[in-house]
């Protein structure tokens, strides 16, 4: 009896009358916000956990969460920018999504109503890259026919509109439209163009835009002559930046190291990291930058109070430092005093400050080496 209930099973399975195995739900999208962490699972579901005082978190509360909690039914989103205290997202149909702290029309649903649940931004179906500012009250974003708009606050002009008043939904900025990628900072915006050239405007007072000045500016104004720029991130008031010969540059503040030069002197325009060029991946956070290189290995720099660089120790690096021995880094986000990582077998990983849950380990413990994130 067990050898004809086995054959049967075994034929079953030759002849794939089986049901086939479920492939295991990974993660592919992450974004860490101040205090706040938002990501994409592979079957395109949303899930938050971390600080939720100004339902950044989405899930229809304010109450903090230590581990990964799902936001919503859909199964459809893209991307995601968690910011201050207010997250961004996009849906694979172009919709916009936004939620949380709205003190400034940062949500971008026209009113200052903070949202504990997403609400839909207007109604354009064509939206393509979205920047929530992770120390700062202003978003930016790009449509897909290469414009750029942006909402919040604008006291110090960081939405490039030209006139002081803060604006609570997308507006224009400019009548380009060869944006390819933007990055919200503190009280200051940088975006790149699909011709290479980089622009930067709001606040300038140290350094910032990396066009060697203290001179802000309250329209996007072209910095420097260089025309392979690829993409760029904005910290707190640091930028991290590659070229499209694979090397990665860096400028403004860097009492910290976190330009990475091996120095803490400002820098008003870019420098170069290393001698490599191979990075892939890079992200800016309050003081401390994090990339991943094309051969899968991390490396972080700057700031490291609450061991956020992930290399065992809460010491200040001024030059990148390798995080352990793995090689398969893909995608990296650093937040105010947390990161997060991807690898490219779909798991997640964080360390750094976890005050609020942001790690999403269960715990408020904070870890000074990267820590896997069980998916739910």
């Amino acid at each position: 009896m067990r050898k004809t209930t086995f054959g049967l099973i075994l034929t079953l399975v030759l002849v794939g009358f089986l049901p086939a195995q479920v492939e295991a739900r990974t993660w592919s999208y992450v974004s860490a916000g101040m205090a706040h962490t938002v990501a994409i699972a592979s079957d395109g579901s949303l899930w938050a956990w971390g600080s939720n005082v100004a339902g950044q978190l989405g899930d229809g509360t304010t109450t903090n969460r230590l581990s990964p909690t799902r936001i919503g039914t859909a199964t459809n989103w893209a991307s995601v920018s968690a910011g201050r205290g207010h997250t961004v997202a996009i849906r694979r149909d172009g919709t916009l999504w936004a939620w949380g702290w709205n003190e400034f029309g940062q949500v971008g649903d026209g009113t200052t109503t903070n949202r504990t649940a997403p609400v839909r931004i207007g109604t354009a179906t064509n939206w393509a890259y979205v920047s929530a500012s992770m120390t700062g009250r202003h978003t930016v974003a790009i449509r897909r026919d290469g414009s750029l708009w942006a909402w919040g606050s604008n006291d110090a002009a960081q939405l490039g509109t030209g006139t002081p008043p803060s604006h609570n939904a997308p507006v224009q900025i400019g009548t380009a439209t060869n944006w390819e990628s933007v990055s919200a900072g503190n009280s200051h915006t940088i975006a790149v163009r699909t011709d290479g050239r980089i622009w930067a405007w709001g606040w300038n007072g140290e350094g910032q835009f990396g066009d060697s000045s203290a001179t802000s500016r309250n329209v996007p104004t072209q910095v420097g002559t260089v025309t392979n720029w690829e993409s760029v991130s904005v910290g707190y008031d640091h930028a991290v930046a590659t070229r499209t010969d694979g090397t990665v540059w860096a400028w403004g503040p860097n009492n910290v190291g976190q330009v990475g030069d091996g120095t803490t002197i400002q820098r008003n325009i870019p420098v170069q990291i290393g001698d490599v060029a191979t990075w892939s991946s890079m992200s800016a956070g309050r003081g401390n930058t994090v990339v991943a290189r094309t051969d899968g290995t991390l490396w972080a720099w700057g700031w490291n109070e609450f061991s956020q660089l992930g290399d065992g120790t809460a010491t200040n690096r001024t030059a990148p430092v390798r995080i352990g021995t793995a090689t398969n880094w893909t995608l990296v986000s650093a937040g105010w005093s947390h990161t997060l990582a991807l690898r490219s077998d779909g798991t997640l990983w964080a360390w750094g400050s976890n005050n609020g849950g942001e790690i999403g380990d269960g715990t408020t413990a904070q870890r000074n080496v990267p820590v896997q994130i069980r998916m739910p």
